[in-house]
């Protein structure tokens, strides 16, 4: 991955964390949906495994230097059906984690993570599947930058103020 890549996928990811701090009406308070821990471990998990994928593919001699991973990131480079599930189950659960966010956004991420998907494994040229990945990094960093708050700790139902 050529360096103007990799810096913008970091620079997204930092510039969205400082926007979170720095901005006092963030996230957005009207467009703003609710993540809860378990959903946020299961998006975390999925972007976990891209962030496994695209850095085995990019990057095999850094994580094969990690004990143990030398046969994954065979699997993912041969681009077969294994390599195939390698990728669209860290989206699904990116997905599933962040299904509460607002419909448009869900699609919008929808929409970024199958142009990877399809850039990947449809020969398409390597900067288009760059740029598919940068574009999905932004929506990614946008969502936990901006649209994202905690879960809300007022009981929304009597039965859930009672078990408090």
């Amino acid at each position: 991955m050529p360096l103007p890549y990799a810096v913008a996928l970091v620079g997204t990811v930092l510039l969205a964390l400082v926007l979170r701090m720095a901005v006092p009406r963030s996230p957005v308070p009207r467009l703003a949906r609710p993540l809860p821990r378990v959903d946020a471990v299961v998006a975390g998990l999925g972007v976990l495994g891209l962030v496994f994928h695209c850095t085995a593919m990019f990057y095999r001699r850094v994580v094969e230097a990690i004990p143990g991973t030398s046969a994954a990131v065979d699997l993912v480079n041969r681009m077969g059906p294994a390599s195939v599930v390698m990728y669209v189950v860290p989206a699904v659960l990116v997905l599933v984690g962040l299904r509460r966010q607002h419909p448009a956004v869900l699609g919008l991420l929808t929409l970024a993570l199958v142009a990877v998907g399809v850039t990947m494994y449809n020969g398409s040229p390597l900067p288009t599947h760059l740029a598919t990945i940068v574009a999905t990094a932004v929506v990614l960093a946008i969502i936990g930058g901006l649209l994202t708050r905690g879960v809300d700790p007022r009981p929304r139902t009597r039965v859930a103020a009672e078990l408090s």
